[in-house]
C-alpha cells in the first residue's frame, strides 16, 4: 500500500471514530459506563469496610456484582451496567484513535494506555453479563489458577513477578494521578466550593484505589518468589493480608472510604468528564 493509500485509511478511521464519538446516545451511555463503574466501587468500598471490622463478603468486583444481583430487578441492572460499560470499553478504544501527540512514540504510547482502560471496561461488563446471567465469579480463584499456569513453565516465575510489579507500579501511578491532581486535565469542573469538593474527593479516591492496586502486586510477587501460586489472589485477598497486619482492620477501611470516594468521583465524571 502506497504511503499516500495508507495516509487516506488513516484519515478515513479516525473521521469514522470522530462520528462514532459525536452521536448524542452513545456519549449518554458511554457516561452511564462511569456510574456503572463507580457504583461497583462504592459497594467494594462498602465490603471492604465490613470485612476490615469483622463481618463477611468478598470485597471485590464480583462480590459487588452478586450484590446488585441479590436486589430487587439487580439482573436487570446488570445487563444495564453491563452494557454502559461495554460502550464505556468502545470509547475509550476510539479515543485511542484520535489521541494526538508530538511524537509518534508518544501517540503510541497514550493509544495503550487508552486501550489498555478499554481492556478494563470490557473485563467488568463481562463479568457483569456472566453474574447477570447466574454465575459467580471467584476472582481470587482466577488469579491463583492463571498463577498455577505460568509458575511451572520455565521462566514463569519472573513472567509472574513482573505482573506483579507491573499491577503495583499502576498502583503507584494511581496515588501519583492524585497527589498531582492530573485527573483535573480531564474534567470540567465547576467553579468555588464545589469544584474544590470533587477534587478532594478524587485525591483521595486515587490513593486508595493505588494502595489496593499494589498490595495485589506484593501478592503476585510474593507467590513469585515462593513458587506458590496460594500466595496470589485479586483484591478481596489482598485486603485479607492487610487486615492480618499490625493496625491492617484501619488501614482496609481507610482503603474501604477511599474505593466509596473513588467511585462516588466516577459517578461525578459522569457529569464533569471531557468526552
Amino acid at each position: 500500500m502506497s504511503a499516500e493509500a495508507r495516509s487516506s485509511s488513516r484519515a478515513e478511521v479516525r473521521h469514522a471514530a470522530h462520528r462514532a464519538e459525536a452521536n448524542p446516545v452513545f456519549e449518554t451511555l458511554a457516561r452511564a459506563g462511569f456510574v456503572a463503574d463507580g457504583v461497583v466501587h462504592v459497594l467494594i468500598g462498602v465490603l471492604a469496610i465490613v470485612v476490615a471490622f469483622g463481618g463477611d463478603g468478598k470485597a471485590d468486583q464480583s462480590g459487588a456484582l452478586l450484590t446488585i444481583a441479590g436486589a430487587p430487578l439487580g439482573f436487570v441492572v446488570l445487563w444495564l451496567a453491563a452494557l454502559a460499560l461495554a460502550a464505556l470499553g468502545v470509547w475509550q478504544i476510539l479515543d485511542g484513535v484520535l489521541v494526538r501527540r508530538d511524537s509518534r512514540a508518544r501517540r503510541w504510547g497514550a493509544r495503550l494506555i487508552e486501550w489498555g482502560k478499554a481492556a478494563v471496561f470490557f473485563a467488568l461488563a463481562y463479568v457483569a453479563a456472566v453474574v447477570a446471567v447466574g454465575a459467580r465469579p471467584d476472582p481470587d480463584g482466577i488469579v491463583q489458577e492463571a498463577s498455577r499456569g505460568v509458575l511451572f513453565v520455565p521462566g514463569g516465575p519472573i513472567v509472574l513477578g513482573l505482573v506483579g510489579v507491573a499491577v503495583g507500579a499502576g498502583g503507584v501511578g494511581f496515588a501519583i494521578i492524585g497527589l498531582t491532581r492530573r485527573f483535573v486535565r480531564l474534567l470540567s469542573l465547576p467553579s468555588g466550593r464545589a469544584g474544590s469538593i470533587v477534587t478532594g474527593i478524587a485525591v483521595f479516591g486515587y490513593i486508595a484505589k493505588g494502595l489496593a492496586l499494589l498490595a495485589v502486586g506484593v501478592l503476585l510477587i510474593v507467590a513469585a518468589v515462593k513458587v506458590d501460586p496460594g500466595d496470589a489472589g485479586a483484591l478481596d485477598a489482598a485486603l485479607d493480608g492487610l487486615i492480618a497486619l499490625p493496625l491492617g482492620p484501619m488501614l482496609c477501611g481507610a482503603i474501604g472510604a477511599g474505593l466509596i470516594a473513588y467511585g462516588v468521583f466516577l459517578g461525578l465524571s459522569a457529569r464533569y468528564r471531557r468526552l
